[in-house]
């Protein structure tokens, strides 16, 4: 198992210290070895890891278990039974069926960002207060710069009292100077201390970038990012650290099977 390291909530005049860390993360070399993770304690993280330890379980999504460690990643985030969570990009809905395994009869999941089909297969699978929300909430353009990056042009949900946001390896599809009215939206559409994390292909800090690594993410450049949103940076985690991934080559690169470093960041919407 991998350990998050542990940091107390710092004024955003101090969070140099943290900064640094996640520089010094992103050059460790291949090799060093990984910290064991921490024990579950939470509700949903105890009911997340029930769901994941189900026989019936597929065996795709067993494998997936291993890398993308849902419930201490969820866990690390703070998710609580009762919470109204928004989930950006959900995809295959892998982690959308665990954030759901996580919220009680009173916890809501809403979904945004080509999300319907998901939110159609939960609902049919007996998932309630499963939803998608509408993709008028969000206007996309095209993008001159490499991969499958879009402009964002709008992203406004319309709600301001959702408890926590999360996006799993999706900022990155984003380009850098239209990802501040990403940001933005999720501060209107969280509650005043509401939660936002963010889970993304590690790039070395840096590093300029180029076509073989277009799905990176400085962490660095996102905290300051988010920061400038308004956000205050709560906590990083180690938990999706890959040691022998060099940073060097795309996350799809056959060799990583999969599985590239990534960076977990928490952050909080002030009170």
């Amino acid at each position: 198992m991998q350990a998050r390291a542990k940091m107390k909530l710092l004024p955003l005049r101090k969070q140099a210290l943290p900064i640094l860390l996640l520089s010094l993360l992103a050059l460790q070399p291949p090799g060093a070895a990984a910290q064991p993770g921490p024990r579950l304690s939470s509700e949903s993280g105890q009911m997340v890891q029930a769901f994941v330890s189900r026989a019936e379980r597929s065996a795709e999504d067993r494998a997936v278990d291993v890398y993308r460690k849902p419930a201490q990643t969820l866990e690390f985030f703070g998710l609580e039974p009762n919470m109204k969570v928004i989930e950006f990009f959900p995809g295959g809905g892998y982690m959308s069926e665990n954030i759901r395994n996580g919220l009680n009869d009173q916890g809501q999941l809403h979904l945004v960002g080509f999300a319907e089909p998901v939110a159609q297969r939960l609902t049919a699978a007996g998932y309630t207060h499963v939803s998608a929300m509408p993709e008028s909430a969000m206007a996309t353009g095209p993008s001159d710069e490499p991969g499958g990056k879009f402009t964002l042009e709008k992203f406004d949900l319309t709600v301001n009292d959702a408890d926590m946001f999360l996006t799993f390896r999706n900022t990155h599809n984003i380009t850098e100077a239209s990802r501040h009215l990403f940001h933005e939206g999720v501060f209107k559409a969280l509650r005043p201390g509401g939660i936002y994390g963010i889970v993304d292909h590690t790039k070395r800090h840096m590093d300029p970038g180029s076509p073989e690594i277009w799905r990176r993410v400085d962490p660095v450049q996102m905290i300051k990012e988010v920061e400038a949103a308004g956000f205050e940076f709560v906590d990083y985690s180690t938990l999706h650290y890959r040691p022998d991934d060099g940073l060097i080559f795309d996350s799809t690169r056959p060799s990583l099977n999969r599985y590239s470093d990534r960076f977990t960041l928490k952050f909080r919407k002030p009170s």
